[in-house]
């Protein structure tokens, strides 16, 4: 219905009958905590083999290639699946998106489940490959959750909240695994650990806990999803998306949505500079374990505690960027100075590593996760302001599909370098040229916040996504005419 009452003369007439224009709802934070619970749960499975790689690689009697594969597998299949995943997302909307995302992630934990035996590896791949897949569902949905759902006063800080989930997950991948699935035996020639069957046994009882738990875990999170999360709230939640549900979905065209997208150079400047951050993280965290154990032989499991404090810290600066962009809206600015003190972090926490005192490496692993994933969020709700009124789940989208292209590139040559040289340090200065490369980008964005505009009516911008004749007034309660209206 319209929020505003026509006369045949075409002039506007107040409607006072009709229900308040924008309006949140209780719902939004249910929704909320499902979405980041089933991520935390697919963001644990991505991280488990890696964070106890060691012990993977003795028990399956495979190299460390194929265990950094299970973790690159994540990567490699969102690259072809995130455009028709994009495109459903765009057209069948956000709860098929969060059934297909929850659902393949606690099919992929079930399969996992008969993988515990040592010739069974290409079944522990199936499953990852199944839990992969649910990531192409879940990694580009916190700025859709967030814009769908909360209000322009905390869509930032849900969108941080929602990221949060995920980095929680990857917290306790790095925790768990080693305190459930502890190392046994000693080491032989070869650097394996030297099995007796009963240690054999004991392993695989440790890691069907370990995939049972998470199966069980991701089983119910699918039947809340099914329950009890819904597609939009009953009235939209700020003036940007009432703009865009007064769009019919004829006028959405998917190819126009990349194209505009591709020729936004902002956006493509961040995409690159996002790519680069968030792909340096991918790579520091799959081999973090095989870092810290060059120089800390035997720390499985402070190696895990420093992956845990690594986004932790990371977690504390999420939230306290969300909330900042909240109360300030300072998105360049934010952005470009949580890039630099990464790239500070990076070098700190490069150049102390040898210093043959782990409490070092916990100190400086967590200034570096406190900036490096703090800024995921900044960079998602940056994008959204640019690109608006695109999709949110295309801008999304194309930020994860570049730090998972890089992602896997710096994880191999990052393996490659660290193997070659055999040291840790020369990989990490590798990821540290990439990072300062990522900080003169940043810096040539033109900020242009195209959402928070429309949001507080400092401008009628040229909202291309919306029809011409699409009757939506800029400000709540404010009439406009329908010239006003066409122009936007």
């Amino acid at each position: 219905t319209d929020l505003l009452a026509h006369t045949q003369n075409n002039t506007d007439v107040p409607c006072p009958a009709c229900p308040p224009r924008t309006a949140l709802s209780p719902r939004r934070f249910v929704v909320l905590l499902i979405f980041s619970l089933y991520s935390l749960v697919n963001a644990f499975q991505w991280i488990q083999y890696s964070s106890i790689s060691n012990v993977f690689e003795d028990f399956y009697e495979v190299s460390p290639l194929h265990i950094n594969w299970l973790s690159m597998v994540y990567m490699v299949a969102y690259v072809p699946l995130i455009f028709p995943a994009t495109w459903l997302l765009d057209t069948r909307g956000l709860r098929l998106t969060a059934l297909l995302g929850s659902g393949l992630n606690c099919l992929g934990a079930w399969v996992k489940c008969g993988s515990v035996q040592r010739h069974l590896f290409w079944v522990t791949m199936l499953g990852q490959i199944l839990c992969s897949v649910a990531q192409v569902f879940i990694l580009g949905l916190p700025s859709p959750v967030a814009s769908v759902w909360f209000g322009p006063k905390e869509v930032s800080t849900a969108c941080a909240t929602a990221v949060l989930g995920n980095q929680l997950g990857t917290a306790v991948g790095f925790l768990l695994p080693p305190v459930l699935v502890p190392a046994l035996g000693t080491q032989n020639s070869t650097g394996l650990l030297a099995h007796t069957q009963n240690n054999t046994d004991l392993l695989a009882h440790n890691i069907n806990t370990m995939f049972y738990g998470t199966a069980f875990i991701s089983t119910f999170l699918f039947f809340l999803t099914i329950i009890a999360f819904k597609e939009k709230p009953p009235l939209p939640p700020s003036q940007a998306q009432a703009v865009l549900r007064d769009s019919p979905p004829e006028e959405y065209s998917y190819k126009s949505s990349i194209w505009n997208l591709c020729r936004n150079i902002p956006f493509v400047l961040l995409l690159v500079s996002y790519g680069i951050m968030t792909g340096a993280f991918y790579s520091i965290s799959t081999l973090l374990n095989q870092i810290i154990l060059t120089y800390y032989v035997g720390e499985e499991v402070n190696a895990g505690r420093i992956g845990l404090t690594l986004v932790v810290a990371g977690m504390v600066g999420s939230i306290l960027c969300g909330l900042w962009l909240d109360y300030t809206k300072t998105y360049k600015q934010t952005t470009l100075i949580v890039y630099v003190l990464s790239f500070i972090g990076m070098l700190i926490f490069t150049f102390t590593l040898n210093l043959g005192y782990i409490i070092v490496v916990f100190f400086t692993g967590g200034i570096l996760g406190f900036f490096m994933t703090g800024y995921l969020p900044l960079g998602f709700e940056f994008a959204v302001e640019i690109t608006y009124p695109e999709s949110e789940g295309m801008s999304s989208g194309l930020l994860n599909t570049a730090a998972q292209i890089l992602g896997i590139f710096f994880t191999l040559a990052q393996g490659k370098i660290t193997t070659d040289y055999n040291s840790p340090e020369a990989g990490n200065i590798f990821l540290c040229a990439w990072m300062f490369v990522g900080i003169i980008l940043t810096a040539l964005i033109k900020s242009d916040l195209r959402r928070h505009n429309i949001n507080t009516g400092l401008t009628n911008i040229d909202v291309k996504a919306v029809p011409v004749d699409s009757r939506v007034d800029p400000k709540p309660k404010v009439m406009v005419s329908i010239q006003s209206e066409s122009s936007l």
